[in-house]
């Protein structure tokens, strides 16, 4: 999302004019500054007590919500971080990045002064001089287990214990030690073994769930489609569909009858645009469908990673109609090119293209030629194989193609599958259903008068019952699972790829919020704040330097964040390291970063679970990179 407030530092001043100056007012003139930024913020704050109103789309918020409940933009995200770090004594969270210049400075006299005095304890200097090889190269990574990944597969269980015991003992002697990632996991999810209940028997009836994401650029025709389809297939009444004709006649938005079906807020209907993740559920043949109507808008992208990231195929919708297709696919606006490198990104490798609109065009074949000739070249570059793509020409507005073949004879010319049969043609992906349980949680709903919490969201892995002991992270408190809720029906179980609701109860309300964890007690998921990732950088005009800021969003989590280092280039082909700390990152590169985030998240690295190692980096708007979590960090200090 774009930002109003700079809080980096320009690199490019090579002579600050004030240097010359008395420090003394300098730092008066720092303190008069703050001090009156303060008393704006407050006079702002003042002016609606209880709410805050959001910069990008102007709704009104609570008090007591972090990010925009319409849009997704953060509050404030670091003038309030650091005026509540000031306050508690600790030190802020500076997003200002020293020069590669100070940085060998500062190493220099670290150095010197290690040198002079502070005789270490064998234990300090042992943990110190680990610390130093994770700081400078390849080192080898602690697992949950405290396992190293260099150990061999024999043997490796008594060395592991005693490396452990030694690494706790020394963890504990060393008082002055800080570590910047909050929790480690404290059993090794290998010792973990599932119940019974937990596996699926092969006999059981019912349909498989699949989460199926609808993306595409903005007026596609998504929410009009999802609409239409739901319609077709009983899923909405003939009455609430009249009563959808009715009110968009009255506001002069005839066409918006069936996207009103999936667009329930009065400030969606009053714009004509989705803003949020619309969910809703129909059967096919062979699936359960979860449907995922995503926001189109660029403004509205935060809210399409956090719902759309529970997807397991996805839609592509695109308007075939001339010049909406070529701007959906334009490098700089198009939202149909950011949407198809995000949904590869969430993992999602089975796509059906929606050809919309084609009535505009009159049901032109060549259209359709050109515009799948000009689409597929950019999904083969996202990493899309050519046997893992359908194509659908249809028409949501005249029910062309959507749950049986066409009835116009000017479409005659197409021999492939309906909408519909398209989906049944999906394959659904492999489910963790032996690991322990994991669910991010993407939205939820508290009923105080009940002592009830509700969270909502996709199971990753593992399974969940009424009466289960979960544990809630990042609050780590334990609660009870009261309630089991799959597409609206009360369920006793849920098992991995499930997109559930859990009634939790002995928990207070504040402590399970958006972007958290419902996990296993004996196995909780890690929290940190300083990460390593693998990252491809985009399509960008300005490079990615030491200090840059962005916004970091995983799974249903976004923070704020910076790069503190930028450790090697890789080579695209053979993912070797080609050059290590260079100065910056342009486009079309990939490299290793450390990042260092705001407040702590929910994390694993991207080998123990994909779900919860895949990140996104977003500044001014646009999708910067997409990486994956190879190393989750700790920082001494």
């Amino acid at each position: 999302m774009p930002r109003k407030v700079h809080y980096g530092v320009d690199y490019d001043d090579s002579y600050d004019v004030y240097e010359d100056y008395d420090d003394d007012y300098a730092d008066n003139y720092d303190y008069e500054v703050e001090q009156n930024a303060s008393e704006t913020m407050a006079k702002l704050e003042a002016d609606k007590s209880g709410v805050w109103r959001c910069p990008i789309c102007t709704y009104d918020n609570e008090d007591s919500m972090s990010a925009c409940d319409i849009c997704g933009v953060l509050r404030n995200p670091l003038i309030k971080a650091i005026a509540k770090m000031d306050i508690g004594g600790a030190a802020p969270f500076k997003f200002d990045a020293l020069s590669p210049d100070d940085l060998v400075s500062n190493g220099l006299r670290s150095v010197k002064s290690k040198s002079k005095g502070n005789i270490l304890s064998k234990k300090e200097t042992k943990i110190q001089v680990e610390s130093e090889l994770v700081a400078k190269g390849p080192v080898t990574r602690e697992r949950r287990n405290g396992v190293s990944e260099n150990d061999s597969a024999s043997g490796s269980g008594n060395k592991s214990e005693v490396f452990d015991t030694r690494m706790k003992a020394e963890t504990s002697s060393s008082k002055s030690r800080k570590e910047e990632i909050i929790d480690e996991g404290k059993t090794s999810t290998s010792q973990y073994n599932p119940e019974k209940w937990m596996i699926p028997d092969k006999l059981d009836a019912g349909l498989s769930q699949l989460n199926l994401a609808i993306v595409g650029h903005v007026d596609s025709g998504k929410s009009t489609l999802s609409g239409r389809l739901l319609h077709l297939l009983g899923r909405i009444s003939q009455k609430e569909m009249h009563k959808y004709e009715k009110e968009a006649k009255q506001q002069g938005k005839g066409s918006f009858a069936f996207a009103w079906a999936m667009d329930e807020s009065a400030e969606e209907r009053e714009r004509g645009i989705t803003m949020t993740v619309g969910v809703a559920f129909f059967t096919s043949r062979k699936y359960q469908i979860v449907l995922l109507d995503s926001p189109g808008h660029r403004d509205f992208v935060p809210n399409m990673i956090s719902g759309a990231t529970q997807a397991d195929a996805a839609i592509i919708v695109v308007d075939a109609s001339l010049g909406s297709f070529e701007a959906g696919i334009d490098a700089t606006g198009g939202q149909t090119k950011e949407h198809a490198q995000l949904v590869r990104s969430f993992g999602v490798d089975q796509v059906i293209v929606v050809v919309n609109k084609m009535d505009v065009v009159e049901y032109s074949k060549e259209r359709f030629d050109t515009v799948k000739e000009k689409l597929r070249t950019f999904l083969r570059s996202c990493g899309f194989k050519d046997s893992c793509i359908l194509w659908v020409p249809a028409s949501a507005m005249e029910n062309q193609n959507l749950v049986a073949n066409a009835s116009d004879v000017r479409l005659s010319w197409f021999k492939g599958p309906c909408l519909l049969d398209a989906i049944d043609y999906l394959q659904l992906p492999t489910r963790d259903y032996s690991k322990p349980l994991l669910m991010p949680i993407c939205d939820v709903v508290k009923l105080p008068s009940q002592g009830q919490v509700s969270a909502c969201g996709k199971l990753e892995s593992g399974a969940i019952r009424t009466g289960f002991k979960v544990m809630v992270m990042p609050s780590r408190e334990i609660a009870t699972v009261r309630s089991l809720e799959k597409d609206s029906q009360v369920c006793n179980i849920a098992r991995a790829g499930d997109n559930v609701t859990v009634n939790l109860q002995g928990i207070e309300g504040n402590r399970v919020t958006a972007g958290g964890m419902i996990c296993h007690p004996d196995y909780p998921v890690q929290i940190s704040n300083y990460l390593e990732l693998k990252i491809l950088v985009l399509d960008i005009s300005t490079p990615i330097v030491i200090g840059s800021q962005f916004e970091f969003h995983i799974h249903h989590a976004k923070e704020a964040a910076r790069v503190v280092r930028i450790l090697s280039l890789l080579d695209p082909k053979t993912g070797k390291t080609a050059k290590k700390s260079p100065r910056c990152l342009l486009a079309k590169q990939n490299a290793i970063v450390e990042v260092a985030l705001q407040t702590p998240v929910c994390v694993e690295e991207y080998n123990n679970c994909r779900a919860l190692g895949r990140v996104f980096l977003r500044a001014s708007g646009r999708t910067i990179a997409l990486g994956i979590v190879t190393q989750i960090i700790k920082r001494e200090e």
